[in-house]
């Protein structure tokens, strides 16, 4: 079974993705310079607006999710998990992280990848305000 959420989110001029355990997508319009985790902002959905049965599928053990960000031709696909212990209540922040660490903003964990490693054609890509972010959500059990 498997269920895909999409969303449209946007660059911004201070995006860095430079942090190492964890990347994130907000639905925020501003981002200061220490945001570093951050890869998109202004998105269209947070995870209070994600549909039920993704989020029941997404919060079992052995729940795979694959997100794909697409940015102008240029693709990249992080590998995560999800698990019982996820809230998925926040209402603007969606983190993904390396670690198991879990809050309501976590998305999933044990991530294969953090805003640094992803590639600098992509992070420059993200830098311009009116690029349009593509990221496609799909869990797995």
């Amino acid at each position: 079974m498997q269920i895909t959420e999409c969303i449209t989110a946007f660059g911004h001029r201070n995006i860095r993705a430079t942090h190492r355990t964890t990347l994130e997508i907000t639905k925020e319009k501003t981002l200061s310079l220490r945001g570093d985790c951050i890869i998109a902002v202004s998105a269209d959905r947070g995870l209070l607006d994600f549909k039920p049965e993704f989020k029941t599928l997404l919060c079992r053990n052995n729940a795979r999710l694959t997100i794909i960000i697409d940015v102008d031709e240029v693709t990249e696909t992080v590998e995560a998990y999800g698990s019982q212990k996820l809230a998925l209540a926040h209402p603007t922040d969606l983190v993904v992280r390396k670690s198991e660490y879990i809050c309501e903003r976590t998305l999933a964990i044990k991530a294969n990848k953090a805003a640094f490693d992803l590639s600098r054609k992509l992070a420059e890509k993200l830098r311009d305000p009116k690029q349009k972010v593509k990221i496609i959500l799909t869990v797995k059990v």
